[in-house]
């Protein structure tokens, strides 16, 4: 399970001044890199994170810290303090949402969404009230482009964060409100075998070319029935598997002291085995992805040769 970024402790300027520091002081700590400035009013005692989840995760803190009028940490910020994962996803604002009656409001720093919350949509996160998986995970799916919103669904479902279920289930709560539509369409799109962010893409990209697989993580067998590799994704109809080949994922299949070259030989070797059960294999890339036309007739045309040979 993906656990909440570690983030080092904040600095309010208000809690500085109460305690004695003057404003010039701090601008002083600031240019001597004593203290690092995340936003105005809001300061750490080292450099700032790299990392976007945990940069975000203290901006979220400041400026929850410093909000005039109560508001629930939602969408890609609730995300975030819940460790939920992410692709594609801004984090440069701060997102909250208030009550019907309230007032939607965007500033450089904060977004605020209004709409109603059932008290078992909430989750106290280390003091601070944040919509929980489920709603969370809606929210992304209502406002987030598809891909986006597909991505971070896979991930939440494959870690276990939630379940496909409760989020088909939950989808009629929201009927009728913006984004519905967007969300339901994410939700029908989402599945947990996706074990990555690259196959999370490939599967949208291929089901808006109207190549969907016909299986995920799927066993090819030999004829006595061992087990001969598990492939991303299979069109059963044309006997042909898919493999998105993403540099990590040979990082994945090291053994302990074996370097990446004989992971690469090894996966050959894999490959060969399947094209000796009569399936035939097509791999693509991350920049392939970039370019679906040409990932969809790259399939395509691997489906005419493996249906050919078997023709």
């Amino acid at each position: 399970m993906t656990e909440p970024p570690a983030v080092p402790p904040l600095r309010l300027r208000r809690d500085a001044v109460a305690a004695g520091w003057s404003d010039d002081e701090l601008a002083r700590a600031v240019r001597a890199g004593e203290l690092a400035r995340l936003r105005r009013g809001a300061y750490v005692d080292t450099v700032l994170p790299a990392a976007p989840a945990a940069r975000h995760a203290l901006l979220v803190q400041a400026t929850v810290a410093q909000l005039r009028r109560p508001a629930v940490v939602s969408h890609q910020s609730a995300a975030v303090l819940l460790g939920l994962p992410l692709w594609d996803v801004p984090l440069d604002r701060v997102h909250v949402t208030r009550p019907p009656g309230s007032w939607h409001d965007r500033s450089r720093v904060l977004c605020c969404h209004v709409a109603r919350m059932r008290d078992d949509e909430l989750v106290d996160v280390d003091g601070v009230l944040v919509t929980g998986p489920v709603r969370t995970m809606l929210d992304l799916a209502r406002s987030l482009p598809h891909e986006a919103a597909v991505v971070a669904l896979d991930a939440a479902l494959h870690r276990g964060r939630l379940a496909l279920d409760e989020l088909r289930t939950r989808l009629f709560d929201i009927a009728g409100s913006p984004g519905a539509r967007s969300a339901a369409r994410a939700v029908a799109a989402a599945d947990p075998r996706s074990e990555s962010v690259g196959e999370s893409r490939s599967r949208v990209i291929l089901q808006r070319w109207q190549l969907a697989p016909s299986a995920l993580q799927f066993e090819i067998r030999s004829g006595s029935g061992a087990l001969v590799a598990r492939t991303d994704f299979a069109w059963e109809d044309a006997g042909l598997a898919g493999e998105f080949d993403g540099r990590v994922k040979y990082g994945r299949l090291l053994r302990p002291g074996q370097e990446p070259g004989d992971a690469v030989f090894a996966e050959k070797l894999r490959e060969d085995a399947i094209r000796d059960e009569q399936w035939g294999v097509v791999r693509w890339i991350w920049a392939e992805l970039a370019v679906p036309h040409r990932l969809a007739a790259k399939v395509r045309r691997a489906q005419e040769r493996t249906r050919g040979r078997r023709g």
